[in-house]
């Protein structure tokens, strides 16, 4: 059947501190682009870690495919949700290919050799991140924005039902952002995934999102289309920031610009 994901009313917090997330509740439809928004702190990747199965809830439940996500194991969670992480070390001497391509050892034993499908999987995924010429090259010559991709590459290669990602566009410029943003939209709605993305920039949110979720003060602040969501009361609340809100650029797609009388210390974090 269809695969699902949802939080039902989860709480984190780590050593015992300020709870990170408190009792939030989040249903994922497939086909739809999600993205979170919220402060540093705000507990974007922390969500996305629950949502894994990386880190377990001290309250409430992580439900894939109707069950506890702890009850699955780990190669079945691999199957079905691939995570890409904001900061991964690139500290091994592979190839970009054979990187990729382990994102396919989710579908295999240790010892079955890869085949056919998996050749196809890792090709579409190097496609996708945009660096099918870079196959052969030694990850530790990459630049930093061509190793994100090829770490994105790898959540592509695994070919799960679910797609987390955390700061996906990170590192990379701006062309590279639009084309990878863009392909992530297309598989999204092709293939009918469930997909999570943070991105720390409200306008390529806004340009990008099917929906938007906005976390604040540990808990969901709001959850909508970008019209619904981001208005200037919101972005004031999650990010102690004064903004205006354009709305005739692009239908449907607000545009945040700074308000007169901003301080400028404050705005790199959110905008």
């Amino acid at each position: 059947g269809m695969t699902s994901l949802q939080a039902v009313d989860v709480a984190f917090s780590y050593h015992r501190e300020q709870p990170v997330i408190e009792g939030l509740s989040l249903q994922l439809e497939p086909g739809s682009l999600l993205v979170l928004v919220g402060g540093n702190g705000a507990g974007k990747t922390t969500l996305l870690r629950l949502l894994a199965g990386q880190l377990r809830a001290q309250r409430g439940q992580v439900l894939l495919d109707q069950q506890r996500i702890e009850s699955w194991s780990r190669m079945e969670v691999a199957r079905r949700v691939a995570l890409m992480p904001q900061f991964e070390p690139c500290d091994h001497g592979f190839s970009v290919w054979d990187t990729v391509q382990l994102g396919r050892s989710v579908h295999r034993g240790w010892c079955m050799p890869f085949n056919a499908e998996d050749v196809e999987a890792v090709e579409r995924a190097l496609d996708v991140a945009g660096i099918s010429e870079l196959r052969k090259r030694p990850i530790t010559t990459l630049s930093g924005g061509q190793w994100r991709r090829v770490v994105l590459a790898r959540s592509l290669a695994q070919e799960a039902p679910i797609l987390l990602l955390d700061e996906p566009s990170s590192g990379l410029d701006l062309r590279h952002q639009f084309d990878c943003l863009r392909q992530i939209q297309t598989i999204v709605k092709e293939k009918h995934l469930i997909a999570v993305l943070t991105l720390h920039d409200l306008n390529t949110a806004a340009m990008f999102a099917d929906q938007i979720a906005i976390i604040a003060n540990q808990r969901l602040l709001a959850l909508g289309s970008p019209e619904e969501v981001l208005t200037e009361e919101r972005i004031q609340e999650a990010f102690g920031i004064h903004v205006s809100v354009i709305r005739d650029v692009v239908p449907g797609r607000p545009f945040i610009v700074p308000a007169e009388g901003v301080s400028p210390r404050r705005l790199p974090s959110a905008l």
